[in-house]
């Protein structure tokens, strides 16, 4: 999915940067909140000098523009959620029909960032969760993924961000959130085991506290 800031509130960027302040969980960052409008030829040209001590002619007419497109890459396709303006805006309703069961959105995509190397993290999230007083709409569940996933990240925090943007939002702790994902920093440089993945996995409620439901969702999450 593509940005769109038609779709995003500000207001609740701010709140849930302080409440992951709080639990420990946020990135590390200058606690930048928007891009000046010079930043894309700011990193071009950073970028540009790194290729050139690397040996490359950008001279060359394959070349000569991917500073540009590195530099508008980084700011507007892959890292634009490490700015809490962008934040998915999220419209919870009343519970009114008092639905107790669990619900369950699997295969959230996950096309996220190493932030030791830059190289891909792809794989997929499945997020559960009991309302208590309020519900969101499914695609929000979607949002909340790719605007954590679009910033540098390890996995572990990746996983602890959605579950607390969740339960901030949603005004509970019985959330569970599992990823499963390939690392590039891993498949492709290093060890250059093409095999493995990674899982990760933050629970909370009656996620942790009941065994039964846990295994219920581990169960379902599976089929």
């Amino acid at each position: 999915m593509s940005l769109d800031k038609s779709k995003t509130d500000l207001k609740l960027g701010r709140e849930i940067e302080q409440f992951l302040i709080k639990k420990k969980v946020s990135t590390p960052t200058t606690g930048r909140e928007c891009f000046n409008e010079g930043i894309i030829t700011e990193i071009s040209k950073d970028f540009q000098n790194i290729l050139i001590k690397l040996g490359l002619d950008l001279k060359d007419d394959s070349l000569m523009d991917t500073p540009k497109r590195v530099a508008k890459m980084y700011v507007n396709e892959i890292f634009w959620g490490l700015l809490p303006e962008n934040f998915p805006k999220i419209t919870t309703v009343e519970n009114k029909m008092q639905y107790d069961n669990m619900l369950i959105e699997r295969n959230i995509g996950v096309s996220s960032h190493c932030e030791h190397h830059l190289v891909g993290i792809v794989g997929n999230c499945h997020i559960a969760y009991i309302p208590a007083k309020k519900i969101i709409g499914l695609s929000k569940f979607n949002r909340v993924v790719e605007y954590f996933s679009k910033r540098p990240q390890i996995q572990e925090r990746l996983t602890e961000q959605i579950y607390y943007a969740l339960s901030f939002v949603l005004e509970t702790e019985d959330i569970a959130v599992v990823i499963e994902a390939e690392h590039y920093c891993v498949k492709s440089r290093g060890v250059e085991d093409i095999n493995s993945d990674t899982i990760t996995s933050k629970v909370g409620g009656v996620f942790m506290d009941d065994a039964q439901v846990r295994t219920e969702f581990l169960t379902l999450i599976k089929k």
